[in-house]
Parts: C-alpha cells; structure tokens; sequence
C-alpha cells in the first residue's frame, strides 16, 4: 500500500485534498501483488519486523513509551530514527477501533518465493480465495509456529500481507514468505511437476488427514469458509483430507482448521525429508 499522508498539526501528517475531515483513512484497495508498502502496527508486527534482517523499514512512528520499550527489549540501535508523537497522530493513519500499541510503521514487501526456488523441506501451505484478512492473518500466526516454508495466495479474492493482516499475524508475517500466483491451479499442477504431494483439506474428504501417506515435498490446500475448495483446485490435489470432529459441531473456523490440519501434516512428514 502506498502512503497516504494526513492533515494535522505537524507538516508531515497533511490531509489530501478533498478528504472529508474527522474521519481516519482508509486506504483504496488494491490487488495483493502490487501493493508496494507493507503497513505494519501493533507491537509484535512492528517489533518482529524490525528484529528482520530481510524487511527494510522506510518509515517508524512510536509514542514515547512504545520507543522506550522498543529500546529495551530489541537492544541494538533501532534501523532507522523513529518519529516520536502522539497516538492520535497513529490514529489518524489507520482504520477506526485498530490497537496500534504506539507503534506504525510503513515497509518494504518481503522477497517472494517461486515454484523454482522452493525448497520443499518444509510444508508449504495454499489458500484457495480465504477473503477475510483476519482469518488469513491468524492462519500466517500458526503457519509461522509450525515452520511453514511458504504460504501462496492468489493475486485476486485474497487479502494483502499487510494492515489487518499484519497485526493478526502478530509477527508471523516476518517468517513466512508470500507467494502471490494468478492462477492457483496452474501453480499446484507445477509443483506436482516437481514432485511435491498435493493434499487438499475438505469438510467432505476421502479420508482422515492423520490416515493419509504423506511425505515431503508437500503442499496443504486450504479453501475458504462456506465455499471450500473450488472444483479445479480439488483436481488439482492428489488427495483431499478431512478432519473428523468427535463432536456435535463438525466445522471449524478456517484458521482453527489450518491449525490443526498443520499440527497432522508437519507431524506426519517429519524425518520423510524432500528428494
């Protein structure tokens, strides 16, 4: 996302014209793959990013007390001069009710793998159109936990790794690579040109996830809430898993799936190693 400026009464914070006052901005959307600023808020978006050697910091705006916590717990001297304000000057720069902590900061995109240059070593996770930025973040949080090599999205119907994203990844977002593809199809039939195991997750799978053969080079497909994984995606996977619930309720939460699809596939392919 590029930076939109604002009017306060400091010259940096100027309000573009024809915005109408007394209203935070919010930014025009934009598809995933040309968004050209990160916006990271929140202490553990910020404080993880600045922990990355990868993420270069353009911009970083911090209370006193954030600042001051800042150079406590990171130790070494921060990457760049941080403009020191108020919160309400954060306020302005982001949508209403988001929790900053104090901290807002605007970033570079993070390198993006490719079908080439993945490794396989590691589980690689897909998201068939999850739309919703929250669900994606908390999915980014667990798949950072569980050691994801790379998580890919499309370019069109996916939120990008920035914003809301950022903050419910708590940091996770520092440690598991966007893969941005236009064509999510086409990208699983490559990878299953180079070996990797396709396993789709479906409330109406063939089979148990935990019963299925897995092993490395592997990609997880997960699809979105209500709609699942859409038709070519699912031909396009060796094998669709389920998750059998011994309880009444038998859906999950997209992100409380992932979780414990990952906690199955990553304990299932441990020591198989990638060829």
């Amino acid at each position: 996302m590029s930076e939109r400026p604002f009017h306060s009464r400091k010259p940096r914070f100027q309000r573009p014209q024809g915005k109408k006052q007394g209203r935070r901005d919010s930014q025009a959307w934009r598809p995933p793959h040309e968004i050209d600023t990160t916006i990271l808020y929140g202490w553990h978006p910020v404080a993880e990013a600045l922990r990355n050697s990868k993420r270069t910091i353009r911009r970083l705006l911090a209370t006193e007390n954030s600042l001051r916590r800042l150079q406590e717990e990171l130790g070494a001297p921060l990457p760049l001069e941080p403009e020191l304000v108020r919160p309400d000057e954060i306020n302005r720069l982001l949508e209403p009710d988001a929790v900053h902590q104090g901290l807002y900061a605007e970033a570079d995109p993070l390198p993006s793998p490719s079908v080439e240059t993945l490794s396989g070593r590691r589980v690689v996770l897909a998201l068939d159109q999850i739309t919703d930025p929250h669900n994606v973040g908390a999915i980014v949080r667990t798949a950072a936990a569980f050691d994801v090599e790379a998580i890919i999205t499309t370019a069109r119907h996916s939120p990008a790794a920035t914003g809301v994203l950022a903050k419910s990844a708590s940091g996770g977002l520092e440690h598991v690579p966007f893969m941005i593809v236009k064509n999510l199809g086409d990208t699983l039939t490559a990878l299953g040109e180079r070996g990797f195991q396709r396993i789709g997750l479906d409330s109406e799978g063939d089979a148990a996830i935990d019963g299925l053969q897995l092993r490395l080079p592997l990609v997880l497909v997960l699809g979105s809430e209500g709609k699942g994984l859409r038709q070519r995606t699912r031909e396009c996977c060796d094998a669709i898993g389920r998750l059998d619930m011994p309880g009444e309720i038998k859906s999950l939460n997209v992100s409380n799936a992932a979780a414990i699809s990952l906690f199955a596939v990553t304990k299932a392919v441990a020591g198989t190693g990638a060829t």
